[in-house]
């Protein structure tokens, strides 16, 4: 196995693939951006003149309906939704280079739409295609690093791309910050033009590195995927075994299970058990109620006239970049996703608890407005530390090879639906002219938590350094979810020798990874 390789070679001599890695994983620093414009968006004051209403209750004396509210937030992720769940139908014929390079061209298009309109119609179509590209960009960004990357690196790469996220949502808040003063449409249009920058380094940059080699292994380009592997890893690495590891894993799957469709997700008890799991894990990102936060946290805010709404989003989203450096330290030698992801739950989930039982006791006082920020703080923290990074990683690396663009974009895609359904339904609860439950919302994401948390001790498997073909290994050996971490590893060799007479790799091929 290639294990030994991940031991002896350190990480600077992988400055190529974490390069690589780290240019793709920029696709995610977009996605943050979007979120942190649109969340401020909404509590300026020329935004809601163009497309609001007066309210003489709010702050600013206008606000927006909870039916606009929600297609502007939730048409994003319905189109990040759809793109997803095409991931792997778009990796078959694109690849995972060209279908981020047709991700940059569709957020250049949908940003310029929402910059000249002053019609709502034409802007819920702008939110709508940049939800198209949002989705093929988080897609196949974590398809190619999880591929790219050695298994001891794997957790680095996707902590990368979830810091991005963060930082992207910091900077879109601070952007906003300022330009809130302006009392003209440029208070809006400005920030949204550095939505242009992020997707022009990415075009540019995929000039520049290898498509990934595990893709090109997969379509039956064994040479390509040779050069590819050749430039992302050292000198003294052993591309000829890792590659031989690829083919020999792709026989394996090949002999076990000859189809390649979407419908093999579940066509059998390993793929099926691999697609929930790789779904139910990646979708546990949205039961910790991130999107209500993400989304709406500007909004929030400013409605339960808790101190200044801007400046607290910014502090909020700062801490949370803070806590994914963190991770990002740390992730290589503790990584465990078991162990991470059900302290986030729990974390998370009584920061939910404490900020709605702290407002139902004492609503709208100082006092009362400080202890929701500091506890938001918690939340953030166990969320961008603890849960959102592993929630990623577990999505991308448990599916099968041959199934993969198909598992996580269905996950993906189901991640981002769940996602979208916290968008479109919480301004129901928050919004002053529904429910205006403001804080007490937490009172629905506390059980969530620890739902969640239940489920991840049961059935989530611990793949910490683990190779992508080892993890084929477990699976196929029907290990069990709390065993995974101690099992020992025969070798994909051994146990397609076992399985009867050697497979050509070919025959995994119709698939594309």
């Amino acid at each position: 196995m290639a294990q030994y390789q991940q031991k002896d070679i350190e990480l600077r001599f992988h400055w190529r693939a974490l390069s690589a890695a780290t240019l793709v994983s920029l696709s995610s620093f977009q996605y943050g951006i979007d979120f942190g414009i649109i969340g401020g968006l909404q509590a300026m004051k020329p935004f809601l003149e163009v497309f609001g209403q007066r309210d003489p209750k709010s702050p600013t004396g206008w606000n927006i309906s909870p039916d606009r509210q929600q297609l502007i937030s939730s048409l994003m992720i319905l189109g990040a939704f759809i793109a997803s769940f095409s991931a792997g139908f778009t990796s078959r014929w694109f690849g995972r280079k060209m279908s981020l390079w047709i991700a940059c061209i569709g957020v250049a298009i949908a940003t310029i739409i929402m910059q000249l309109t002053t019609n709502i119609g034409a802007l819920y179509a702008g939110r709508l295609i940049i939800g198209l590209a949002n989705g093929l960009l988080m897609t196949h960004c974590q398809l190619y690093i999880q591929e790219v990357l050695p298994a001891k690196y794997r957790g680095l790469g996707i902590a990368m791309f979830s810091y991005w996220i963060s930082l992207g949502s910091l900077l879109g808040t601070i952007v906003d910050y300022p330009a809130s003063e302006d009392p003209t449409r440029n208070a809006y249009i400005v920030p949204l033009g550095i939505v242009y920058i992020v997707p022009g380094i990415i075009a540019i940059g995929l000039f520049f590195i290898p498509e990934s080699p595990r893709w090109l292994a997969g379509r039956g380009e064994m040479a390509s995927a040779e050069k590819s592997l050749k430039w992302l890893r050292p000198q003294t690495w052993s591309t000829a075994e890792e590659l031989r590891e690829m083919e020999v894993a792709l026989a394996a799957e090949a002999q076990l299970h000859s189809s390649t469709t979407f419908f093999s997700l579940f066509d059998n008890p390993i793929d099926r058990r691999r697609t929930i799991i790789a779904v139910l894990a990646l979708t546990t990102q949205a039961g910790s109620g991130s999107m209500f936060v993400i989304s709406y946290g500007t909004y929030f805010f400013q409605m339960a006239n808790i101190g200044d709404s801007f400046q607290n989003s910014c502090i909020l989203t700062g801490i949370g970049v803070v806590a994914m450096l963190i991770n990002s330290a740390l992730v290589t030698r503790f990584g465990y996703r078991r162990v991470m992801m059900m302290s986030g739950f729990a974390l998370c989930g009584i920061a939910q608890l404490a900020i709605a039982a702290v407002y139902t006791v004492e609503p709208g006082t100082v006092k009362t407005g400080k202890a929701i920020v500091g506890l938001s703080v918690v939340y953030i923290v166990g969320y961008n530390w603890m849960i959102a990074p592993y929630a990623w990683l577990s999505g991308g690396e448990l599916p099968s090879q041959r199934l993969r663009s198909y598992t996580f974009g269905l996950a993906t895609a189901i991640g981002f639906l769940f996602a979208w359904l916290t968008t479109f339904t919480a301004p129901y609860f928050i919004n002053p002219l529904a429910l205006n439950w403001g804080p007490k919302y937490g009172y629905i994401w506390a059980p969530s938590c620890v739902a969640c948390m239940v489920w991840i001790f049961l059935f989530l498997p611990e793949v910490k350094d683990r190779t992508l073909e080892e993890i084929d290994e477990m699976f196929e050996a029907r290990v069990s979810a709390r065993k995974f971490r101690g099992y020992q590893c025969t070798g994909t060799h051994a146990a397609l020798q076992e399985k009867g007479p050697e497979t050509k790799p070919q025959a995994a091929h119709e698939e594309s990874r």
